[in-house]
């Protein structure tokens, strides 16, 4: 099976780079379902290119917005996100592109990254996933200590750099609340927007 490295859902392209993460979500699609309607997004291997991914972008009728987001963290594969971004900006620069990410860039290169995709990402999605560290080590998992502070600093170095970020908790898995009133307090003191992905058995919004 050759690996889907794009595909579409909802009139939206979606770019799928990795199935690597540094975190194991307990609310993750992934656990549950080899795929998100229909999509197969479990890679064959982590070999694919910035051509590869062109490639693939090229046989759809591009929308509106490209989102980064798969079956793992795409700022894993930094350099390969780059080279796309930078392509579609060169080619479609009207196409507003989207990071989907758990916000451990940082801390996985030991430097800020944020400044090196200005201009190519017009927006970060970060998943924020609770008021506290308890609560994100319990829903998220990550695997190295102090994840949650690296999260929000992550959320901060994008709004400093004047790229809009939005933090986003899932809320409802299996019947479990968090306080959204505390977790959008903490994204508007980051300089972010707030998201609530509502949890949904088939897959979350």
């Amino acid at each position: 099976m050759a690996n889907i490295l794009v595909y579409e859902l909802d009139g939206k392209i979606y770019i799928n780079l990795t199935n690597k993460c540094t975190n194991d979500c307990i609310f993750c699609l992934r656990n549950d379902k080899d795929d998100v309607c229909g999509q197969q997004l479990w890679l064959d291997d982590e070999n694919s290119t910035a051509e590869d991914v062109i490639e693939q972008l090229k046989k759809f009728k591009l929308s509106s917005e490209i989102i980064f987001c798969g079956y793992g963290e795409p700022l894993l594969k930094f350099e390969v996100l780059k080279e796309v971004a930078q392509y579609i900006k060169n080619n479609y620069p009207q196409i507003k592109i989207r990071v989907n990410t758990n916000g451990h860039a940082n801390y996985v290169y030991k430097r800020n990254i944020v400044p090196e995709l200005k201009g190519l990402v017009d927006e970060f999605s970060v998943s924020l996933n609770g008021e506290s560290s308890q609560e994100y080590n319990e829903l998220s998992q990550p695997v190295f200590e102090g994840a949650y502070e690296e999260v929000k600093k992550f959320i901060k170095a994008c709004s400093d750099e004047g790229i809009d970020v939005v933090a986003s908790v899932v809320e409802g898995y299996k019947g479990r609340h968090i306080n959204l009133e505390k977790c959008e307090k903490i994204a508007s003191d980051l300089g972010a927007k707030f998201r609530v992905r509502e949890w949904i058995p088939n897959g979350y919004s």
